[in-house]
This record gives C-alpha cells, structure tokens and sequence, in this order.
C-alpha cells in the first residue's frame, strides 16, 4: 500500500514496520520474590555476616537453655532488658535474632552452623514478615512462606533433635510508608500473614511442636496495633514485648517444664 506525504512524496508503507517495532515500548521484564525457601546470606555490606560471627560465638561460648530465633522483631528484645531477664534469664537464653531476615537468610545461617553446638530445651520461632514484600521487593505467596517455615522446623529438629519447637503466628502488622513515600495499609500483608499462621498451626502435635498465635494482643478495638505498642506498626515496644512475654508464659512453661504461675512483675 502506498499514501501521500505532504510533500507528494509516496513510501511503501510496509517499511513503516520496523519504525513502529523500534517505537514501542520495551516491556519491564518481571520481578518475581527470591526463592523463600533456598540459603541466602543478605549483602548489606558484610553487617549479616558479621552478626552471624557472633552468633556463632554464642552458641560456642556456654550452655543455652532457650533459644529466640528470627527476625528484628525478636533481635529487638534487646530493647526491653528487664523483661527478657525477669522471663528467661534463669534458662541461659540466647538471642539468634538478625534484623531484616527473610526465611532463605535463616535457612542459610543454620546451614552454616548456628545451630550445630547448642542444646536448647527450647526454640522460640518466629519467622516471615519481612518475606510479604516491601519497597518494590514482590511478597512471597504464603504457601511459600509456610513451605519455608516448615523447612526452617525441620532443619532445627534435625540440627536438635533433642529441642522442642515453640512457633510463633508471624505478628499482625500496621499501615506503613514505602520508601517512595507512598502508603501500605498492611492490608495485603495481614492478608498472607493469616493465610500462612493457618498452615503453620497443623504443625502443632501437642509434643514436641506447638503453635501459639498471639497476634490478638497487639491489636487494639479498631483491629489496628496502637503505636503504643507498635510505634511503627511492625515492632513491638517495651509495652509490647511485655504483652509477648505474658502471652506465651503458659505455653513456655509447660514446654520448660514449668508449673504454670501468674505473669512475673517485669513491667515498666
């Protein structure tokens, strides 16, 4: 097929096809969530590894007795001394917390050796948060997620066979700004945070695996976490902590052996 130009210059319109090719836009190609469930040490400029180092040093350092693993959200009992003392200083506890693990950063520090020589009576295992997406980062489905969790269990009751496992319902979170400055409700997130505590409960045989979701007591009448215990709607403060340590007492106790008591005073 042949047109006018303006100039009454004529052009052969099948050429025009490869201009119109040229022009469009190049689609963006797919991001897609890492794999929850492959080892993957976090390239943070050696901070990951670096606290891995001293983990292992703990665990070579004396007995431990109990034993947090997870994310920020249990590295930051730090922040609340007086309750992980007042609760657990009498087990030997220890603190495999390391802020911003996904489930395949802590496949990866177990498969390289923070388990190997310790002897917990018992694990507290909290895991997954930071796998339902944030900041441009795609979250994982939370059959991936659980499939992940499941495999972290696993890996612990292999690495101490002795242990039991105490998980934890992965935390109800807030409305929170990306990066770029724009909202996340939270709504997506609690969404998979739901659907993977529900798969995470079957694990529970009453023995030596127990599920206890307590996300209830972080949520105030409006089903939203009050900033006084979520100041940014994803860590618990000192109030907070103190509402964790509370909840999971009986659980723990029976765990640990413990005759079950009323809640130690370690408030602030």
């Amino acid at each position: 097929m042949r047109f006018p130009l303006p100039s009454g210059i004529t052009i052969c319109a099948a050429l025009l096809w490869p201009l119109a090719a040229a022009a469009a836009p190049t689609p963006s190609p797919a991001v897609h969530a890492p794999d929850a469930s492959a080892a993957a040490a976090k390239d943070d400029n050696g901070t990951f590894l670096k606290l891995h180092e001293a983990i292992l040093r703990r665990g070579q350092s004396g007995p431990i007795g109990l034993l947090f693993l997870g994310d920020s959200i249990t590295a930051r009992w730090i922040l609340a001394p007086h309750i992980w003392n007042a609760y657990y200083g009498k087990y030997s506890p220890a603190n495999f917390g390391v802020g911003g693990d996904k489930t395949q950063n802590v496949i990866w520090r177990i498969e390289h050796g923070e388990l190997d020589h310790v002897h917990p009576q018992v694990v507290v295992f909290l895991l997954g948060t930071n796998n339902t997406g944030s900041n441009g980062v795609p979250s994982n489905t939370a059959a991936e997620i659980t499939a992940a969790d499941t495999k972290i269990v696993h890996l612990i009751q292999a690495k101490i066979p002795e242990a039991k496992v105490l998980i934890l319902g992965i935390f109800p979170r807030g409305a929170r700004k990306n990066r770029d400055g724009s909202l996340d409700t939270g709504v997506e997130k609690n969404g998979v945070i739901r659907a993977v505590n529900a798969e995470l409960a079957k694990l529970d045989d009453g023995r030596t695996i127990r599920f206890l979701d307590i996300g209830s007591v972080f949520l105030g009448q409006d089903g939203k976490p009050p900033f006084s215990i979520m100041p940014e709607q994803l860590h618990p403060s000192p109030a907070g902590y103190q509402l964790w340590a509370d909840a999971m007492k009986p659980t723990l106790d029976q765990m640990l052996g413990e005759k079950p008591g009323k809640p130690i005073e370690a408030s602030y």
